[in-house]
């Protein structure tokens, strides 16, 4: 499978997607290739992994409502920068 349009930022970028299974069959495929043959962003996946299952096996009960905001505004605000990473 030719790696024509997946470099490391692009990789990193589509990584949560990834992991969280939002992509489709030949994105996902593409990834899983890139993966496969660069150390560093596949390093970057299995710490990403990781973190999801000691944070998973952490949170016992709901997350407060609080936190879930936070957080919800955090991703909104890296998703921006990641989609216009020339703006201030």
């Amino acid at each position: 499978m030719p790696d024509d349009d997946i470099d490391c930022d692009r990789a990193l970028i589509e990584l949560y997607e990834f992991l969280d299974g939002e992509l489709t069959i030949e994105r996902r495929e593409r990834i899983e290739f890139h993966l496969h043959g660069c150390q560093h962003c596949f390093a970057s996946f299995d710490f990403e992994q990781e973190l999801r299952l000691v944070v998973r096996s952490k949170l016992q009960g709901e997350i407060p409502t609080t936190l879930r905001e936070r957080i919800v505004r955090l991703i909104e605000v890296e998703s921006r920068r990641l989609d216009h990473p020339d703006a201030g």
